[in-house]
């Protein structure tokens, strides 16, 4: 049998975070549509790149379901995985500061490049397909939570479709990436690369290890 009250304050998270879902379409229903298709449709990318703003509340509400559920996967991968995790709140709060933290550092941080590089205005619309994708994966981070938390499922099966779908949305990302900016990539070749491997590939190599080695 499954107790469900185990996990309250895991339902009171996962309310907040499809509350903000909600807030996110009724505040923009017809950006949220648009949103929804952006797998194979480029009309999201192309009429909202043009009137982003530093800050928006549409995102950011896309944003908190994104924390929220990247920390619900990440505490049950952490536990499936490499080392059982006490299932206290103080825990969970601890991942979910961290992940956060992650982000947006690191979004600040590529904006400052930009800014140094004087590229604003490529590095805008790069870090607004990134975050456009990246709350797309909110969505099936989100259904991998309910799924991890109200079902029987084999924990490790529903965490590896996840990792499998998420590396998917990213690849389509990342090939429309190449596909919008393929002649400056090619004659920077050396700089993207170095880019890839610096903040996006070796931050997770990291973590990866810091993991490992506090499992040890």
């Amino acid at each position: 049998m499954r107790f469900y009250e185990t996990y309250e304050w895991f339902t009171l998270f996962l309310m907040i975070a499809l509350l903000a879902l909600a807030s996110a379409k009724i505040l923009n229903t017809l950006k949220f549509v648009d949103f929804i298709k952006v797998i194979g449709n480029s009309k999201y990318i192309k009429i909202y790149s043009k009137t982003q703003k530093f800050f928006d509340w549409f995102d950011a509400f896309l944003f908190i379901n994104l924390v929220i559920s990247v920390s619900v996967v990440f505490y049950f991968s952490l536990s499936e995985f490499f080392f059982s995790l006490d299932l206290s709140l103080v825990v969970f709060l601890k991942l979910l500061l961290a992940v956060s933290s992650l982000i947006l550092i690191k979004t600040l941080l590529e904006r400052l490049l930009g800014s140094l590089f004087q590229i604003d205005q490529i590095m805008d619309h790069y870090l607004f397909m990134k975050i456009t994708y990246k709350n797309y994966s909110g969505l099936v981070f989100f259904a991998t939570s309910v799924l991890l938390i109200y079902t029987a499922l084999p924990k490790n099966v529903v965490i590896y479709l996840c990792i499998g779908t998420i590396c998917l949305i990213h690849l389509v990302g990342f090939l429309g990436l190449i596909k919008t900016y393929q002649n400056l990539i090619i004659t920077n070749i050396f700089y993207f690369l170095l880019y890839l491997c610096t903040l996006e590939i070796g931050p997770y190599i990291l973590l990866y290890k810091a993991i490992k080695d506090y499992n040890a």
